[in-house]
């Protein structure tokens, strides 16, 4: 107890935080007009989603029209990235290393870039067919997802059908 006391008073005299791990506050992607498609908040920063959303507007707002790849906005380190008609945020604190949060958005970039090349280059039968494995090799929750996107219940029936047996 007396640990945290002494950490409480030295944060306070001199103002620096413990060392985290923690670097990224929040990361979203918005579409061409601003609005959320995917967005992940990892701290208690904006805690409701209408503080989230109008966060993410006025962000949006100071960068969409800018070429740059850093902002520092509302206490916040900012990097973004746009592709075509996405904007790709990774927010941190003011003391956030920005190398740190660019890597964390190429990442994420780069990532959602090879899945979706992969999907697009495929013809239909082969997402079909790929799917089709998923539901035999994930019975809980795969074939229902099988429905959804080929609308069909006889194969991910049977597929369900054998993995009950």
């Amino acid at each position: 107890m007396v640990e945290i006391k002494r950490a409480c008073v030295h944060r306070l005299i001199t103002g620096w935080e413990e060392p985290s791990l923690y670097v990224v506050k929040a990361m979203f992607i918005l579409d061409c007009d601003g609005q959320r498609l995917v967005a992940k908040y990892y701290d208690e920063t904006f805690p409701s989603p209408k503080e989230q959303r109008c966060f993410e507007k006025s962000i949006f707002n100071k960068t969409h029209r800018a070429d740059g790849e850093i902002a520092f906005l509302e206490g916040m380190t900012i990097v973004y990235k746009s592709s075509i008609d996405l904007f790709f945020y990774v927010v941190g604190s003011s003391q956030e290393n920005e190398l740190m949060l660019v890597s964390v958005l190429t990442c994420l970039f780069e990532s959602l870039s090879h899945m979706l090349r992969v999907i697009l280059e495929c013809d239909s039968q082969q997402v079909i067919q790929k799917l089709n494995f998923r539901t035999a090799s994930e019975p809980a929750y795969g074939f229902v997802l099988f429905d959804y996107i080929t609308g069909t219940t006889e194969q991910s029936n049977s597929v369900s059908r054998r993995c009950q047996t």
